[in-house]
C-alpha cells in the first residue's frame, strides 16, 4: 500500500515487550469513508483487526493475526448493492531495512530461492498495523462481487442473418459503396 494509506496504527518497535504485544484495532468512520473511497468502494460499514506482535532476535518481528470488514459492492450480475464479508489472516515478518536484501537471498534445503513471501521492511523504527490491516482489507475484496441467486443469462444468437446486431451496419456498407468504373474510361 502506498503513502496514501488512511489507516495508521503505528506501534514503535523498541517498545514492544519481550513477551509479545497484543492489538486490536478499529478503523474510524472517516478512515472507513477515505478506505471506501480508495478501494473503489460504495462504503466500508466496518473493519476492525487484532493482531500479536512477537520480537525475535536480530530486531525481527513476527507479526500474526485476523483483518475482519464489511465492504460494500455492486453486484457484477444485478447491479444492485451487497454487502461482502472480509476475513483475512495475516501472517508477516518484519525486519530491519538492512536485513532486507540478506533475507531476499536466502534459500531453502535444496538450494532453491525460499519460495516464502519476501519479510516487510520496519520503517523508521515503527511497525504501522493500520497500513498492515488496509493491506489484508484490500487483498480481501472479490473483484467480481455477485449475490448469491444472481446468475448470468448468455444472450442466444439469433438465426437469421437479417437480425444479426451488425446487419445494419453491414446494409449501410453495401448502399453507401462506389460504383466502380469500367477499365478504360
Amino acid at each position: 500500500m502506498s503513502g496514501d494509506n488512511p489507516w495508521r496504527e503505528p506501534v514503535v518497535v523498541m517498545q514492544i515487550p519481550d513477551a509479545g504485544l497484543h492489538r486490536q484495532i478499529e478503523a474510524s468512520e472517516p478512515v472507513r469513508a477515505a478506505l471506501a473511497t480508495l478501494g473503489d468502494l460504495r462504503d466500508v460499514s466496518s473493519a476492525k483487526a487484532s493482531f500479536d506482535l512477537t520480537p525475535l532476535s536480530g530486531g525481527r518481528v513476527h507479526v500474526t493475526g485476523r483483518v475482519q470488514a464489511t465492504v460494500g459492492q455492486v453486484c457484477v450480475v444485478t447491479l444492485d448493492p451487497i454487502d461482502s464479508k472480509i476475513d483475512e489472516t495475516v501472517d508477516l515478518m518484519f525486519v530491519p531495512p538492512e536485513q532486507i536484501r540478506e533475507l531476499s537471498e536466502t534459500v531453502d534445503d535444496d538450494g532453491e530461492p525460499d519460495p516464502g513471501d519476501p519479510p516487510e521492511a520496519i520503517e523508521r523504527g515503527v511497525i504501522d498495523l493500520g497500513r498492515v490491516a488496509a493491506d489484508a482489507l484490500f487483498l480481501g475484496i472479490d473483484p467480481y462481487p455477485r449475490k448469491p441467486d444472481a446468475s448470468f443469462e448468455p444472450v442466444v444468437e439469433a438465426d437469421d442473418p437479417e437480425e444479426h446486431p451488425f446487419a445494419a451496419l453491414g446494409a449501410l456498407k453495401a448502399s453507401t459503396k462506389p460504383a466502380r468504373k469500367p477499365k478504360g474510361e
